[in-house]
């Protein structure tokens, strides 16, 4: 249930097209729905501005299969992350319509509206940093931002970063995804004049310590502005980018 939903109920029932009864068991889950194993926060988009999304991993297909479906009751979009095919055949099997992208592991079902002006640009180190900056943009495009994919375009041939400052610096966010020694993020804040969130990847060899290397560069940046999440965590720096936007297109009425 979001903003934009539970406006069209009310509506509906003020001009006679839904009848109170009707409307009262739309609502009767919020602000959550128990099924068991997991309490669906089906209020988290209208509290938040950010839906609720399954972390599938550590999860049974069928845990994830009650969730989804929970979800896809009440909400225009559904994402289960981290998800592997087995979880992906089980949710197919109640809800034909989901998809699967494979790279970025995630299952999903419908889309949010456009939200507005302005793109969110992803730009990753290397090729081994993809399925991480895969789940960015599969979470943006699904939460209704636009994605330009700035991918292989790290410090070791910063030529190929240079190529793409127009890009950058049209952006209204960007996402830098790298593993290795995580350089990329303050080069890229250096160049750009919006907010930045870095991710540090868990690529690398033995001495990046599945992604503490980068991750401690990052944090460490003599760049300012650049705001770090967790390793291999490209679901939240979507979120993160997601709350950005969500405010520059608020219209000024809607923020008070």
């Amino acid at each position: 249930m979001d903003a934009e939903s539970l406006r069209t109920l009310l509506t509906d029932v003020r001009e006679g097209r839904l009848d109170v009864g009707t409307a009262l068991d739309r609502l009767r889950d919020l602000p959550f729905e128990d099924i068991g194993d997991a309490k669906i926060d089906h209020h988290r988009t209208l509290r938040t501005g950010m839906p609720e999304v399954i972390f599938a991993q550590g999860k049974t297909a069928q845990q994830v299969v009650d969730a989804f479906s929970a979800l896809a009751a009440r909400g225009p979009v559904v994402m289960a992350t981290r998800a592997d095919r087995q979880a992906y055949e089980a949710v197919r099997a109640v809800q034909p319509e989901a998809i699967y992208y494979e790279r970025a592991r995630i299952i999903a079902l419908g889309s949010m509206a456009a939200s507005g002006d302005g793109y969110v640009a992803v730009a990753t180190g290397g090729t081994a940093d993809l399925p991480v900056a895969e789940e960015a943009c599969v979470t943006l495009e699904l939460l209704g931002h636009r994605v330009e994919r700035l991918f292989d375009v790290g410090v070791a041939g910063i030529h190929r970063l240079l190529a793409q400052r127009q890009a950058l610096s049209a952006a209204a966010v960007v996402i830098v995804v790298a593993g290795m020694e995580g350089a990329l993020a303050s080069v890229v804040s250096g160049l750009v004049a919006c907010p930045l969130v870095a991710v540090p990847t868990s690529v690398g060899y033995g001495a990046n310590f599945d992604g503490l290397a980068p991750l401690l560069s990052m944090l460490n940046s003599c760049a300012p502005g650049v705001a770090v999440v967790n390793i291999d965590n490209g679901f939240g720096a979507a979120a993160f980018a997601h709350l950005v936007l969500l405010r520059v297109n608020q219209r000024p009425h809607e923020r008070e």
